[in-house]
């Protein structure tokens, strides 16, 4: 299947997803200031439809989403509106997503990012920088749902160790 054909079934599911998901509770976060309130998710992909419909499905369950279109307004959006996790694409225009994740974790060293991508070798060089997880596109929603779980709920410590190369864990999400 080509690129084009992976990324038109991988929308389709992100909109049938979307209208069929049953509607959840708002997820419970306790950051900084905020005791009980939606995590902020920055939602960084160059194509439109994929900002739009992955970021409908992730509002549905109970996230608030900032979308960018590409690295540098994901760093000028993060700046802004600090995020608790990231979902960023590789292959942008302007600032691609290695550029943008390592802006991003020099303003937080210690935040979630997935990177989510078509490029089927990513997974050492997102092992090597301390990607929390990867996943290549198309994308399995369930399991990236369940993913941001797990890393929005992660200890600081672990996220630490991740980062650090002392125990490397990014995740292979398939």
């Amino acid at each position: 299947m080509d690129k084009d054909s992976q990324v038109g079934v991988a929308r389709a599911k992100l909109k049938a997803h979307a209208s069929t998901a049953p509607r959840k509770r708002k997820p419970e976060m306790n950051t900084r200031n905020r005791t009980m309130s939606q995590p902020r998710v920055l939602l960084v992909d160059d194509d439109r439809s994929v900002l739009e419909a992955l970021g409908a499905l992730l509002e549905s369950e109970g996230f608030e989403v900032t979308r960018a279109a590409n690295g540098h307004d994901a760093v000028e959006k993060f700046r802004e509106h600090r995020a608790d996790i990231v979902l960023l694409d590789l292959n942008m225009p302007v600032k691609g997503g290695w550029d943008a994740f390592e802006r991003l974790t020099s303003i937080n060293p210690l935040l979630p990012v997935i990177v989510i991508t078509a490029r089927p070798d990513a997974y050492p060089i997102a092992k090597t920088a301390g990607v929390a997880a990867l996943m290549q596109k198309p994308l399995n929603i369930s399991r990236l749902l369940e993913a941001m779980s797990e890393l929005l709920a992660e200890p600081a410590r672990q996220r630490f160790s991740r980062i650090t190369n002392q125990e490397p864990q990014t995740r292979y999400l398939r």
